[in-house]
């Protein structure tokens, strides 16, 4: 436990950098299996966790690719499922130039190399939260159906991109620790970390973005969590050997209880193409008290152009699919939404 002499005499902020967190192993294991066995993990499957009522992943169809000029070939819903026959469709194929130039996060083009899908194939985990994707030409099918875009986008892998999305909260309080209740539905106020990205102005969830949003094979999202915090934000600290150490053993303190798994399967992420896609486990890390997370200084990295705690409300726009994954936060929490 820091005391306050020390929080005040700590120097520099510590650094989100677009991963806030690390989790427990706890996460994973009987402390809440109770709840994850509540939670429907697929987004595909009858799109049964799809947010919007106009169709599957409503955001992997928008209308010009993000960070280009490049449009997509307009898709209605009756035409997303790859089983609707269309033989017209001929969607332009795009990989970004960042890219194409081979940086160590993306895979080789397609014909200089020939990945193996549905499994790990090497360092790279190739398979699907949503089950076994077909492969044509050489290439594998987005499970959600089309985008009205060939190709990579954005994304480094052909398939699957896995992500981890950290949704940290706390409770709003008044000027005398009290809850706040929301006026119209009398329900506690849940806020959470989230940063305005750079890339499209949008606030998010903070997510590991480890070469655009790889999480490392074989290793648990909870240890990426925590080694990722580690790396972006201890490191950032200009405080001397035993602060350091004090900081750490309270931060790790604090993560070994248990979190709340709120999603694992398929992003509708704008950046998702015919052939390349993003998949998360989110999970919910929740500061009770307030006298842990809520006390730490937070300064937006590399990847984000602000960062603060925001009021839970389903009026407050967010990327992809993240005020989905919000909402579940707040219904598990018993928060107003």
């Amino acid at each position: 436990m820091i005391h306050l002499p020390l929080r005040r005499h700590l120097v520099g902020p510590i650094r989100l950098a677009f991963t806030l967190l690390g989790l427990p192993h706890t996460v994973w294991t009987s402390g809440v299996s109770k709840t994850i066995s509540a939670v429907n993990t697929s987004y595909c499957r009858g799109h049964s966790t799809m947010p919007s009522s106009a169709g599957p992943h409503v955001k992997s169809r928008c209308p010009q690719y993000p960070g280009s000029n490049i449009k997509r070939l307009s898709v209605p819903d009756d035409k997303v499922d790859w089983t609707q026959k269309w033989p017209e469709y001929n969607p332009v194929s795009y990989t970004a130039p960042s890219v194409l130039n081979n940086p160590a996060w993306a895979d080789p083009d397609i014909g200089s190399s020939s990945p193996n899908f549905n499994t790990v194939d090497g360092a790279v985990d190739r398979t699907s939260f949503e089950g076994s994707y077909k492969v044509e030409n050489g290439k594998p099918l987005n499970p959600c159906g089309r985008t009205g875009l060939a190709g990579r986008g954005l994304l480094g892998r052909w398939g699957p991109n896995h992500a981890a999305d950290p949704i940290v909260t706390r409770w709003k309080v008044d000027v005398k620790g009290a809850k706040v209740h929301h006026s119209v539905s009398q329900k506690p106020v849940l806020q959470f970390v989230s940063i305005k990205r750079k890339d499209c102005g949008e606030w998010a969830i903070p997510g590991v973005m480890r070469g655009l949003g790889m999480v490392d094979p074989g290793e648990q999202v909870s240890l990426t969590l925590q080694r990722e915090f580690s790396e972006e934000a201890l490191n950032s600290l200009s405080s001397s050997p035993a602060e350091r150490a004090e900081i750490h053993q309270r931060i790790t303190n604090l993560f070994k209880s248990s979190g709340f798994m709120v999603y694992k399967g398929y992003v509708d992420d704008p950046r998702n193409t015919d052939n390349s896609w993003m998949e998360t486990v989110a999970v919910n890390f929740h500061d009770d008290l307030g006298n842990s997370v809520s006390e730490l200084p937070l300064e937006a990295g590399d990847d984000a152009g602000q960062v603060q705690w925001v009021d839970l409300d389903s009026s407050f726009p967010l990327y992809a699919n993240h005020s989905h994954f919000l909402e579940i936060v707040a219904k598990e929490r018993k928060a107003h939404w």
